[in-house]
C-alpha cells in the first residue's frame, strides 16, 4: 500500500521560515520522481517544486530563489525547505508521485502565512 504522509506545516509570520518533510511507504522510493504541489482555498492545485530520482529540480517562478526541494533515500523521505515566506505562500501542501502510471498523494500539511 502506498502511502505519503507530510508533516511540518504551521503558522509563520511573513518572513519566517518552514520545512515540510513527506514519508514515503509502500513505494520504490529511489526510482521515482517526485514534487510538492500547494492549494490555497477557491484556486487550483498547482505545482511548488519537483525533483527527479537523479535529483534535477524543477521550481515554480514563484518560489525561485526562496523554497529548496531536496530528498533523502536511505530515508525514503522529500523536503521542502521554505524561506521568506509570504502570505501568497498560504496554502495545504501536497506530495506526490507517479508510479506505474497511477497518481499518489498525500493528504496534505497546512502552512499559514501571516502578514
Amino acid at each position: 500500500q502506498v502511502q505519503l504522509v507530510e508533516s511540518g506545516g504551521g503558522l509563520v509570520q511573513a518572513g519566517g521560515s518552514l520545512r515540510l518533510s513527506c514519508a514515503a511507504s509502500g513505494i520504490p522510493f529511489i526510482v521515482v520522481d517526485i514534487g510538492w504541489y500547494r492549494q490555497a482555498p477557491g484556486k487550483q492545485r498547482d505545482l511548488v517544486a519537483s525533483i527527479t530520482s537523479r535529483g534535477t529540480t524543477n521550481y515554480a517562478d514563484s518560489v525561485k530563489g526562496r523554497f529548496t526541494i531536496s530528498r533523502d533515500n536511505t530515508k525514503n523521505t522529500m523536503y521542502l525547505q521554505m524561506n521568506s515566506l509570504k502570505p501568497e505562500d498560504t496554502a495545504v501542501y501536497y506530495c506526490a508521485t507517479k508510479l506505474l502510471s497511477t497518481d499518489y498523494w498525500g493528504q496534505g500539511t497546512q502552512v499559514t502565512v501571516s502578514s
